[in-house]
């Protein structure tokens, strides 16, 4: 009975590492692929719902005899190799779902050819950015294929795919000048006010901001540490491994945070910054409702509609204002290459990033900021 069962696939939960797993037997050896945590599957019936594509290769296993489709290698790059990270693997699955699988889905894997793609490509109404998204996607099945041992190994055909206007913007970023943060700022309410105030001293991404907890604030050593992000109110990890930081945090800042923290509902160090009253802070406040109160707040504030993302790019900007050297500007931004900053490198001290830090502050905050 066992022994049929795991023929079939069943999901089990790993007390220890607090995660599902889907087990099964093939070819009289035990096999098991990774669900997902607790956190995120919190009852067995969710983490059944999202094991379903692997119960469904076991009771269809693919046959390597006839031809590879691009359905069978999607569903197995979807068990091995599919990101883990929350909003990636979002990312991956609307490129597969909305666009490689309704054109290619029955076809033979050999049908990915250069040409073809790459007309493919033009007529997807899409940026030129998220065409090489797609791009890479189908790069990276390509590459699977080849590793599984489903395809020779040999050039991928992807290397000859151009994508014209790659890398040119569609839209220019926006940046607030100070003038219109601090009109901006006289218009929100909290916690949006220190929404803003943290996004913009810190150049924080709007997951990484609503994911902070109380905890993170070392009050005594003047420090914040960035260690997750939340995304549709799922804890995740961050962007990328240089996205986690310990951060300086000027004086001026911290006494914002500490007037926050006196009148917020969730002052505990476990609490989160910005608990939501609408989930008693079990989550924090949810993004679709910060980009919403943004636009509105904008509008009313006199100045065009504007994204949370925006903050990030003033962040930059007023970094460059602040005259901060381009390799300070590449550790306040955390950004994983310099060339995504700037194409020049450098080191930096902890103490040219605090002061740079404190610039942008000040900015914020309209206080006089003495030069060095």
């Amino acid at each position: 009975m066992k022994r049929a069962r795991l023929q079939q696939g069943s999901v089990v939960f790993d007390k220890r590492r607090r995660s599902w797993n889907f087990l099964w037997c093939e070819n009289g050896h035990r096999r098991t692929r990774f669900i997902g945590s607790a956190r995120e599957f919190p009852t067995k019936t969710s983490a059944w719902r999202a094991a379903e594509p692997f119960r469904r290769l076991v009771e269809n296993p693919v046959n390597s005899n006839p031809i590879i489709t691009v359905n069978s290698i999607v569903a197995q790059y979807r068990i091995e190799k599919m990101p883990r990270r929350l909003s990636t693997r979002r990312g991956y699955e609307a490129w597969l779902n909305n666009h490689i699988l309704p054109r290619w889905r029955n076809c033979p894997l050999t049908d990915l050819q250069a040409r073809p793609v790459e007309l493919w490509l033009d007529t997807l109404p899409l940026s030129p950015k998220s065409r090489v998204h797609v791009r890479g996607l189908v790069h990276a099945l390509w590459d699977y294929a080849m590793w599984r041992g489903d395809a020779p190994t040999q050039r991928n055909p992807m290397e000859l795919v151009t994508i014209k206007g790659a890398t040119r913007r569609m839209r220019k970023p926006r940046s607030l000048t100070v003038e219109e943060f601090q009109l901006l700022l006289e218009n929100f309410e909290e916690p949006f006010r220190t929404i803003a105030l943290v996004c913009v001293c810190f150049g924080l991404r709007i997951s990484e901001c609503l994911a902070l907890r109380w905890s993170d604030v070392d009050w005594f050593n003047a420090k914040l540490r960035v260690e997750r992000a939340i995304v549709r109110q799922q804890v995740d990890d961050v962007k990328t491994i240089y996205s986690g930081k310990l951060m300086s945090v000027d004086r001026e800042m911290l006494k914002v945070l500490a007037a926050w923290r006196q009148t917020s509902l969730f002052p505990s160090d476990e609490d989160w910054m910005f608990g939501s009253p609408a989930q008693l802070g079990r989550l924090p406040v949810s993004y679709p409702w910060v980009w919403q109160v943004f636009q509105k707040t904008a509008v009313k504030a006199g100045i065009e509609k504007l994204g949370t993302h925006s903050l990030r790019h003033s962040y930059r900007s007023w970094l460059d204002a602040a005259g901060t050297a381009i390799a300070v500007q590449q550790k306040l931004m955390r950004h994983s290459d310099i060339r995504t900053t700037l194409n020049i490198y450098g080191d930096v001290v902890t103490d040219e990033m605090a002061v740079a830090h404190s610039k942008v502050v000040g900015m914020a905050l309209r206080r006089k900021v003495i030069a060095n």
